[in-house]
């Protein structure tokens, strides 16, 4: 695991790295589970996630703090 300077797991992490190692650890089917939003539970990609989240601050929080607590744990 890299640790960032500051100590925050989202230092220098950009949206799509956050996306595709959620992918990576947990699969698109868990990520719906976890996160119920269209762009994971139907025809799933990047892309289309990205896109989803970048407009939506409520998803887009929820993916990070997934993120954080996989980075953490």
């Amino acid at each position: 695991m890299h640790r960032s300077p500051s100590g925050d797991p989202l230092h220098g992490v950009t949206l799509a790295m956050i996306v595709e190692r959620l992918h990576e650890a947990y699969g698109w089917d868990e990520l719906a589970r976890m996160v119920p939003v269209r762009c994971f539970q139907f025809d799933p990609s990047v892309q289309s996630s990205l896109k989803f989240l970048r407009r939506t601050p409520w998803a887009r929080a929820k993916v990070e703090a997934l993120y954080r607590d996989l980075m953490t744990t």
